[in-house]
Order: structure tokens, then C-alpha cells, then sequence
């Protein structure tokens, strides 16, 4: 897993990228948080080069996201090396 942030200075926003392996959990996997109301399916992970699959997502720079992972079977999962998050999962400041 890992979570990468691209500030862009001139828009004022940051881009965050949420990574994961491509078969690990196996299935479809949506990121959901507060950047998208926790809907299923919004940020759904997709394959890419490298044995990966990943999502973005564009937020005002500044902000702090609460996130989970959601996998097939309604299977909650959390980023390990993330910063914890006063409503449940992980976060990330941007």
C-alpha cells in the first residue's frame, strides 16, 4: 500500500494517489472517504503498470482525508501505515 500527495501550488489543491498490489486483496477495490462521501465505486482502483492498481483523487491543498479501503464482499480494510483517523480508517494531510 502506499499513498502518495502532489501539491499543485498554483491551484491551491493536491492530487493524493491511493496504491495498492494488483492481487492483493483480490478483486475490486474502492478507496472511500470524505473526498467522495464514502460511496462504493466513485474511486474504484484499477490496474497499471508494475504489478499495481490505483486511484486519484484532487482535494484543496491543506485538507486532511479519513479513508478506508472497501473490497468485494463488503470487506473493510485499512492502510497500516497510515495516521489514524478520528472517525474510523487511516488519514493523510495534504
Amino acid at each position: 500500500m502506499s499513498i502518495k500527495v502532489t501539491r499543485q501550488a498554483k491551484a491551491g489543491t493536491a492530487k493524493v494517489t491511493f496504491t495498492l498490489p494488483t492481487d492483493v486483496p483480490e478483486g475490486t477495490v474502492s478507496v472511500l472517504g470524505t473526498f467522495n462521501d464514502w460511496t462504493p465505486g466513485i474511486n474504484e482502483l484499477k490496474k497499471r503498470a508494475g504489478g499495481v492498481r490505483s486511484t486519484s483523487v484532487t482535494v484543496p491543498a491543506g485538507t486532511t482525508l479519513c479513508f478506508r479501503y472497501l473490497g468485494e464482499g463488503m470487506a473493510w480494510f485499512d492502510d497500516a501505515d497510515a495516521t489514524p483517523c478520528e472517525e474510523h480508517g487511516g488519514s493523510v494531510t495534504v
